[in-house]
């Protein structure tokens, strides 16, 4: 079994939801006693969150780096960044380090491609949903097509995540937002809708949507699973 790295705390909410799933998978692959292999370097969510809105990108992407070093100096074999939005800065985190990354919307493409879909929306931060460095690598490498919300029903998206999800709000009212953004989504052609913010998945269930859900964290989280347990 590899020594999986991950880069947590953006935010721990989902962190959690990461190393559960992934220790989980792991028990029910070998059963048993059986747990994961794995070193987490969990980041400061505030310091990151300052990046993130004053647009600091270039500082953000040397915060991930030294995170993906610290995993790789305690002996991981891989990393993961558990989180959509900073998937921005990935290539230049995997240039940083002589370990594989395995990128959360590569995971996430083949679990969509496997259910035989071509269109699907995609809700997460207002960066993963507008911005090239997620939408496009679904389009230009998998193939697919991407929707996203209209304007206001992204400010809403956005904001749910930030002002509620990662403070672990679960908003009974935040949910009927999200399932009327969804039915958008899917009367505009959506086969299917990518939970692109990973503490997405706590808010918004399979009964929440007419159409299959692609959680990024569980999907990313078992694909982290399937690699550690495949051969060298």
């Amino acid at each position: 079994m590899k020594t999986i790295g991950m880069i947590g705390g953006m935010s721990w909410e989902s962190s959690i939801e990461y190393y559960r799933i992934v220790n989980e998978t792991v028990k029910e692959r070998l059963g048993g006693l059986h747990s994961a292999k794995s070193v987490m370097y969990s980041v400061d969510f505030a310091e990151i969150e300052t990046l993130q809105h004053e647009g600091r990108w270039e500082e953000a992407t040397q915060a991930m780096i030294a995170a993906a070093r610290h995993v790789e100096a305690g002996g991981a074999e891989f990393v993961i960044i558990c989180t959509n939005t900073m998937h921005k800065m990935a290539d230049e985190v995997e240039q940083a380090i002589s370990i594989p990354l395995l990128h959360i919307a590569d995971a996430t493409a083949e679990a969509i491609k496997a259910r035989g879909l071509e269109v699907t929306g995609l809700l997460g931060t207002k960066f993963t949903m507008q911005e090239n460095f997620y939408r496009g690598r679904l389009v230009d490498r998998h193939g697919l097509k991407v929707l996203i919300p209209e304007t206001e029903d992204r400010e809403i998206v956005h904001g749910v995540i930030y002002n509620e999800l990662v403070l672990g709000i679960i908003n009974p009212e935040s949910r009927n937002q999200y399932e009327a953004i969804i039915e958008k989504l899917i009367v505009a052609g959506a086969q299917g809708i990518i939970l692109g913010g990973t503490e997405i998945g706590l808010l918004v269930k399979v009964g929440n949507s007419r159409v299959p859900l692609f959680d990024t964290t569980s999907i990313h989280a078992v694909n982290a699973v399937e690699f550690a347990l495949s051969e060298p």
